[in-house]
């Protein structure tokens, strides 16, 4: 995955929107002088450029419905819709486009439901003149932008939900359909692998049919690719 928290000058790495304009930005906070502030970060780059502002969810919305953006940026508390309602109704009103938190709440709870709305960034207020730039172009080239300390909650909430048995056993492969997985891959009949994990040739064709079947995939040549990109065999 992507490093989520860029560091260096701002200036790199800039995407811009598909007909190489710059990336159309919806901002949206119910603090005017909050607005003025990060649209004098953002409107200072060449390759981004604020076209609407909203002072609360439902006015960020309608912005939405009547202005091409190509990227929104959402506080979180607003009056009449919060910057999580709104996330939840333009991901289903455009779902192209791309969404980031901009807070000052550095709180695991909003961060996850930020996430789960469909944000694909949380960036903090306190250090938006450094991070926002990089969050805005990262969104942009579909990538996660989140702070050191958000990175460090997600991993320790699915670490705790791996201890606890919480993970949905249907996105993840048991250790033995990873063996299979693993033996498929580097070109096994189902015979050998039966010999090699000794057991029946029945056995193996299940577990098969299970990885395809979990997996969303067809062939064994798709098995492979899979095997991959997950790390158990070298490409």
């Amino acid at each position: 995955m992507p490093d989520p928290t860029p560091h260096g000058p701002t200036t790199a790495s800039a995407p811009s929107s598909p007909a190489g304009k710059p990336i159309r930005i919806l901002l949206a906070d119910d603090h005017a002088l909050v607005r003025r502030g990060v649209r004098l970060i953002l409107d200072r780059e060449p390759d981004l450029e604020v076209v609407a502002e909203a002072g609360d969810g439902a006015e960020a919305i309608e912005a939405a419905r009547s202005q091409e953006i190509d990227l929104a940026v959402l506080d979180i508390a607003m009056p009449r819709l919060t910057g999580l309602q709104a996330t939840r109704e333009l991901a289903a009103l455009k779902p192209g486009l791309r969404i980031l938190m901009l807070t000052m709440h550095d709180n695991e709870q909003y961060l996850f439901q930020a996430l789960k709305a469909g944000a694909c960034g949380y960036v903090l207020k306190s250090v938006a003149d450094r991070d926002l730039v990089a969050a805005c172009r990262a969104a942009m080239r579909n990538e996660p932008f989140l702070y050191p300390g958000a990175v460090t909650a997600l991993i320790r909430n699915y670490l705790e939900r791996v201890r606890h048995g919480e993970e949905d056993p249907d996105q993840l492969l048991t250790r033995r359909e990873e063996e299979v997985l693993k033996l498929v891959a580097e070109g096994h009949s189902s015979k050998e692998i039966a010999e090699i994990l000794f057991i029946s040739v029945k056995t193996v064709h299940r577990h098969r049919a299970n990885l395809l079947h979990k997996l969303g995939l067809h062939d064994r040549l798709e098995l492979t690719r899979y095997a991959i990109r997950a790390g158990l065999i070298e490409p």
